[in-house]
């Protein structure tokens, strides 16, 4: 059983940042931030193993985009930057993946929190 609480979204002009964070209870394991803007479908952003030591970036965030976990502090962050108005969704936080791949079925989900980029 796996608690996930996000926090950090909110609405910037494009070229901004933002850090996304996601505390969790228990033992996320695996780790992931997902997105959905209305009207498309659910996208994979980012994984992290359990350690931190593996990582994977869906192609329309990497070089912009930074998966990082505290593990003493049990925390998922997503630093956001050169926000793009196409980034504008609500990104969940997820936990408990087998594989820890992007397209992975991922068992705990967070609330979710808004991110808007304005041009």
């Amino acid at each position: 059983q796996v608690l996930l609480v996000e926090s950090g979204g909110g609405s910037v002009q494009a070229g901004g940042s933002l850090r996304l964070s996601c505390a969790a209870s228990g033992r996320p394991g695996c780790m992931a931030w997902f997105r959905q803007a209305p009207g498309k479908e659910r996208e994979g952003v980012a994984t992290i193993n359990y350690d931190g030591r593996i990582i994977n970036y869906a192609d329309s965030v990497k070089g912009r985009f930074t998966i990082s976990r505290d593990i003493a502090k049990n925390t998922l962050y997503l630093q956001m930057n050169s926000l793009k108005p196409e980034d504008s969704a609500l990104y969940y936080c997820a936990a408990w993946s087998q594989w820890c791949q992007l397209e992975a079925d991922f068992r705990y989900w967070g609330q979710g929190t808004q991110v808007t980029v304005s041009s």
